[in-house]
């Protein structure tokens, strides 16, 4: 386990350096924060500083880091690399200024952020497209929940309706009457189950592929008449939260909203990311044991189980914590893959009625009007889910274009943050490198992708990196532009 001991080191290493980097880059001071300037009960008030990061921690979570790193540690130990060096410079760079350019424009959210400082028009194209990832995400982490608690009783009708019925409560009331209550427990319950698998990794030592031992790619070996996908742009929108995730640019606003103090930012906002990062790394490698250790455990367990061969990202969750776990592994597991999910729900959809609240001038103190802007919301969403239902790819399909937008709105969120750097003298060069690869993967994905244009790879590659070009040319003559105007 060499590899997975240096890449949580260097994780942690990362906080308390590059970390004080950001923060210094960006420079906290003591000015009101909204929670305390536009106090007002329901969005904006002051929380306790632990209660703020639980909150962030699960909001930006929920399965992200679980799935996406048993999906992506099938590309090898290379998914170690995207999850230490993506955390660090990308993901909680990302995270921690988002949420403090939100609190110094008053709590505002993504969209306006980007309006600010890529202008109208790109405002106008982030609010409807952003609003449309966040019904996406309400919409994709209710079946699977469901249908998961179908199994130990009801009908997946009833629990869609119940889970529906909690959004709508959750929604609609002040954040510190349930999400404030609940969310710290379901927080640790994450943190419980990541850190009881670190230590029974460290009690087993398995025998793990290693960075200079198998590199990547050994999917592709262990299966390859059904691998198919590649190292690039794959990986890095397999695994997004645990590395960056343009979704956490949505999310950070609602606790920008209840911060006491700037000094609290880089715990609440880089820190929740590199925990997101270390959770990713834990669950990476016990996949990595999983799919390739030797003799294949993961495989023995399921046929121990009796479950049939399945190798889907909840089935290795359910059979590893109960395996390792015990009952408690397994109580942890059912929270972990329908309690997550179902918060990063609710998050998503008071997000889209915060958004289109802040867009329409909306006060959001009366009740009635939080009823009304988040009724055409669910109303969608239950669209959305008699769609996936009645297709029976549906589920996959929304996923993988949820997975793609995700990621493109990190695009949008890392080009706003240069923007705010290079007009403030700051060293952009730590959001910008970050802005190129994001823009050089979704573009490469979406030429690639089965789902978009499905070009041949040679000819996606290249026009992957005729948009990085074009993107840096760009960036070019606007900041000779810009800079010409500072002077």
């Amino acid at each position: 386990m060499v590899s997975f001991i240096l890449s949580l080191v260097a994780l942690i290493l990362g906080y308390l350096l590059y970390g004080r980097f950001v923060e210094k880059v960006f420079g906290p001071n003591d000015r009101l924060t909204p929670a305390v300037a536009k106090a007002d009960g329901v969005d904006y008030l002051v929380l306790p500083g632990w209660k703020i990061f639980m909150i962030q921690f699960l909001n930006i979570a929920g399965t992200g880091p679980i799935f996406g790193a048993i999906l992506g540690a099938k590309f090898g130990p290379v998914a170690y690399l995207w999850i230490v060096l993506g955390c660090i410079f990308a993901g909680a760079t990302h995270d921690y200024l988002s949420g403090m350019l939100s609190m110094r424009n008053d709590g505002a959210s993504l969209p306006e952020l980007i309006g600010k400082y890529l202008g109208r028009n790109a405002k106008m194209v982030m609010l409807a497209f952003t609003v449309l990832l966040l019904i996406m995400v309400g919409t994709v982490f209710v079946y699977s929940p469901a249908e998961i608690l179908h199994s130990i009783w009801g009908s997946t009708l009833f629990w869609i309706i119940v889970i529906f019925a909690y959004y709508v409560i959750a929604t609609m009331l002040p954040i510190d009457k349930i999400i404030g209550k609940i969310y710290p427990l379901f927080a640790f319950s994450l943190l419980f189950m990541a850190g009881a698998l670190m230590v029974m990794l460290f009690v087993k030592m398995p025998q793990l592929p290693e960075l200079w031992t198998h590199f990547y790619n050994m999917g592709a070996e262990a299966e390859p008449e059904k691998w198919t996908d590649q190292i690039f742009p794959c990986l890095f929108i397999t695994i997004a939260c645990g590395a960056i995730s343009g979704f956490h640019a949505t999310q950070s606003p609602l606790m920008a909203r209840c911060v006491k103090s700037e000094h609290m930012g880089r715990p609440i906002f880089y820190g929740a990311m590199i925990t997101e990062g270390v959770v990713a790394l834990i669950w990476a490698t016990v996949s990595s044991w999983f799919f390739y250790g030797s003799p294949a455990p993961g495989y023995e367990l399921i046929a121990a189980v009796n479950t049939g061969f399945s190798t889907s990202a909840p089935a290795v969750v359910n059979i590893v914590c109960n395996d390792w776990l015990g009952v408690a592994g397994a109580i942890l597991a059912l929270l972990g893959v329908v309690a997550a999910p179902i918060t990063s729900g609710d998050t998503a959809f008071r997000s889209a009625r915060l958004i289109i609240g802040e867009w329409l001038h909306i006060d959001q103190r009366p009740i009635i009007k939080r009823l009304a802007i988040c009724l055409p919301l669910f109303i969608s969403s239950i669209a959305m889910l008699v769609w996936q239902i009645e297709n029976p790819d549906g589920f996959n399909i929304i996923w993988q274009y949820f997975g793609w937008a995700n990621q493109t709105l990190s695009v949008f969120t890392l080009w706003t943050l240069t923007v705010y750097l290079v007009r403030q003298k700051k060293p952009y060069i730590i959001t910008l490198i970050p802005a190129l690869l994001m823009t050089t993967v979704c573009t490469t994905f979406l030429f690639v992708s089965k789902q978009a244009f499905h070009l041949p790879e040679n000819i996606g590659y290249l026009l992957g990196i005729l948009c990085l070009v074009v993107a840096l040319v760009w960036f070019i003559v606007w900041y000779r532009k810009e800079k010409s105007k500072l002077v």
